[in-house]
């Protein structure tokens, strides 16, 4: 059963600054605050039993997501504001910020897992292919877990671009095992810090884990990521439980233009290591962020809740908190200065169970707030 997409272990002068980081203890790298992966003493039978049973028509749209297909044109000028996002699906974001070209977490293939025959599979395609793309300057991953580290798209990134990829401390090995050369491989502790082509790149901490062959291995960190141009400045969760620590990643690194914030694939049964969608809001203030874009929902059946629900917790968390929110269609670019109104678009698509009423709950107005909420394409 061994296979490529494994990875491999650390080894030689990795190894060596692996087990001198301060953040590796007692065999394995620690997370910032106590973390346990799975709690309430479930064994793993039960908890698989509840994501097998979990209503399973809710965690699937019901129609095809509707999808924005970027045309080259649509990045052939450069953002008026300087900075452009364009969400791919799941945690997959391109980042055009100050003249270069970010692309975070990138995973292109069917299925989020090391087989191409098992696996959570796509909700729905990819807007744009890889090929299509155009160029890209830094390959962002925050860690090794296949729904952000993807060995195939890796390595035609690799053959495509003239790419440095920035991981976590201990991630390199996977890619140089993958063909990448030491050379493009920028590899980085949490606080450390990185210059890429006019960017700067920091490592910052999250509340998460790794894991990626049949067994769990110590030796790899996991990271969200801070990317700082001469203007603009941008964060990128990663996965990662809720944590004291984002208002210091704010103190030091922020205030940031856009953060793009985990708000997908949370459980009763994993609730510190990845966020609700309240919790991502929360966290996105913490930081000092202005427009925020929910990722890590809406691509892959990871979690037993419904597929439209992170999105409707997380438009009524902004309410209640005073946050800007951005919501596109998969693959629409939008430029954080001004973000687009707010469109409904998953309630279309989503499972509704029968009889249930479509409530469009206000959003909080600020001064010269011209920003409408549409639902379905109709402004209500």
């Amino acid at each position: 059963m061994r296979t490529d997409a494994f990875g491999a272990e650390p080894r030689g002068e990795r190894l060596a600054r692996i087990l001198h980081s301060p953040n590796f203890a007692d065999g394995a790298f620690q997370n910032p605050v106590p973390t346990r992966r799975l709690v309430y003493e479930r064994t793993p039978l039960e908890i698989s039993r509840a994501q097998l049973t979990a209503d399973r028509a809710r965690r699937v749209p019901a129609a095809a997501v509707p999808l924005h297909r970027p045309r080259p044109i649509d990045f052939a000028a450069a953002p008026d504001s300087g900075l452009r996002l364009t969400w791919l699906g799941h945690a997959t974001v391109l980042a055009e910020l100050d003249g270069r070209r970010v692309l975070f977490d990138p995973v292109w293939s069917e299925r989020c897992s090391p087989f191409g025959w098992t696996g959570p599979k796509r909700l729905h395609p990819v807007p744009v292919p890889l090929g299509e793309l155009g160029q890209v300057d830094v390959v962002v991953i925050s860690h090794d877990h296949y729904d952000h580290l993807d060995m195939h798209t890796v390595q035609a990134l690799l053959r495509g671009t003239g790419a440095v990829f920035a991981v976590p401390l201990g991630v390199g090995a996977h890619l140089e095992h993958w063909g990448v050369p030491t050379g493009r491989i920028v590899e980085l502790d949490w606080w450390e810090s990185a210059e890429v082509g006019g960017l700067t790149l920091t490592a910052t901490p999250a509340r998460h884990y790794c894991s990626r062959g049949p067994r769990t291995s110590t030796h790899f960190l996991w990271a969200s990521w801070v990317v700082a141009g001469p203007e603009h400045r941008i964060f990128h969760s990663g996965d990662t439980g809720y944590f004291p620590g984002f208002a210091e990643i704010g103190r030091r690194l922020g205030p940031f233009d856009a953060t793009m914030m985990q708000i997908g694939a949370y459980s009763d049964f994993w609730p510190e290591v990845h966020m609700t969608p309240e919790e991502g809001v929360r966290a996105h203030l913490d930081l000092g962020g202005r427009t925020l874009l929910p990722v890590h929902w809406c691509t892959f059946n990871l979690a037993p809740h419904p597929w439209e629900e992170p999105a409707e917790r997380s438009l009524a968390a902004a309410q209640a908190l005073g946050a800007t929110l951005a919501v596109p269609l998969p693959g629409r670019p939008f430029e954080p200065a001004v973000p687009p109104p707010l469109k409904l678009w998953w309630r279309a698509v989503a499972a509704m169970p029968k009889g249930a009423e479509l409530l469009v709950p206000e959003l909080a107005t600020q001064p010269s707030d011209t920003r409408r909420v549409e639902d379905d394409g109709v402004t209500v």
